[in-house]
C-alpha cells in the first residue's frame, strides 16, 4: 500500500512540475498579453493544485491523517485563478487598445467588454434625441 501511495504522490509532483514549467515558459514566449494570460493561470491551477493534492495524499496515507489546510488552499486557488485572469484581461482591454491589435476570438464576435456596433448605435441614438 505504501509503495502505491508513494508512486501516486511522486507522479502528482512530477506532473505538477511539468505544468509549472510549461506555464512559466508560456508566460515568457507567448506573443501578447491576452495569450500570455492563459499560461500562468493554468500553471497556478494545475501545478500548485497538484502539489497540494500530493501533500494531502502524503498525510492521508503516510502521515497523521487528513489535513484540511491543503484542501482549503486548493479550493481557494481553483476559485481565484479564473477570477484574477478575468480581471487582468478586462484591464488589458480597457487600456485603450484598438480592437485591431487584439487577438481574434475565433467566434466572429468581438471581446466581451467591447460594445457591438448595434449597441453603440443604439446608445448614440438615445443620447441625441
Amino acid at each position: 500500500m505504501e509503495l502505491l501511495a508513494e508512486i501516486l504522490i511522486t507522479a502528482s509532483l512530477v506532473i505538477s512540475g511539468i505544468f509549472g514549467f510549461v506555464g512559466s515558459y508560456g508566460l515568457l514566449k507567448l506573443p501578447d498579453p491576452m495569450t500570455r494570460l492563459h499560461a500562468p493561470t493554468k500553471a497556478t491551477t494545475l501545478g500548485v493544485g497538484g502539489v497540494l493534492i500530493a501533500s494531502m495524499l502524503y498525510f492521508i496515507v503516510l502521515g497523521d491523517g487528513l489535513s484540511f489546510h491543503e484542501l482549503l488552499i486548493t479550493l481557494f486557488l481553483f476559485l481565484t485563478a479564473p477570477i484574477t485572469a478575468n480581471f487582468i484581461a478586462k484591464t488589458q482591454l480597457h487600456r485603450n487598445v484598438p480592437m485591431d491589435d487584439l487577438p481574434k476570438t475565433g467566434t466572429g464576435r468581438p471581446w466581451a467588454t467591447y460594445e457591438s456596433d448595434e449597441a453603440r448605435a443604439e446608445a448614440e441614438a438615445n443620447r441625441n434625441p
